[in-house]
């Protein structure tokens, strides 16, 4: 199989995999993925499209309900979902054509491992963080406490790479004092 036939049937794996979710939300989450990948990399890898596709795979199958509550239980929950959706992905590789090594280098990205050492992780981290803030943080700011908010926002800014953070202050008519995040 041709590298662009591989590509175009592990995202298509991916998103077949999405459709069944009952909010539908993990298709369009994951073709959002795609496009603001393209917009901010348009030179990704073929690893990296992947990994940007799958980033929430099946995300559903594993909810927060069933961690404890607080902190503790949402990192172990987060964690899990990790590793569930970089096994579920590079299975999804594999079954497409690619060889072992690039379905665990899949794994790297999705688990986030080298985050700020690893230029795909972190540019995985930036289009995770700027889909959040194009699709996700009103909505969600309409339902939290500011503060909490603010939180968020400030964490998420921490983890995006100092280009990253540049263009989403110059992108994002974020009110201050969300904005001063990206700014530092």
């Amino acid at each position: 199989m041709t590298t662009p036939g591989r590509l175009t049937r592990a995202l298509a794996l991916i998103d077949t995999a999405n459709t069944a979710d009952p909010k539908a939300e993990a298709l369009p989450y994951g073709q959002r993925m795609t496009d603001e990948l393209a917009r901010l990399f348009p030179a990704a890898t073929e690893i990296l499209q992947i990994a940007a596709r799958g980033q929430h795979v099946e995300r559903w199958l594993l909810p927060r309900a069933d961690f404890p509550p607080g902190k503790d239980g949402y990192l172990a929950w987060r964690r899990e979902q990790a590793r569930r959706h970089a096994d579920r992905v590079a299975g999804m590789m594999a079954e497409a054509g690619y060889p072992p090594e690039d379905c665990a280098r899949v794994g790297v990205l999705l688990r986030k491992e080298g985050l700020k050492r690893d230029p795909e992780v972190q540019a995985l981290e930036d289009v995770i963080c700027f889909v959040f803030l194009r699709w996700y943080f009103q909505p969600f700011a309409a339902k939290h406490d500011p503060a909490a908010v603010l939180d968020i926002v400030t964490k998420t800014a921490r983890k995006m790479s100092t280009e990253g953070r540049a263009q989403a202050a110059a992108e994002f008519a974020l009110p201050d004092p969300f904005a001063a995040a990206f700014r530092t």
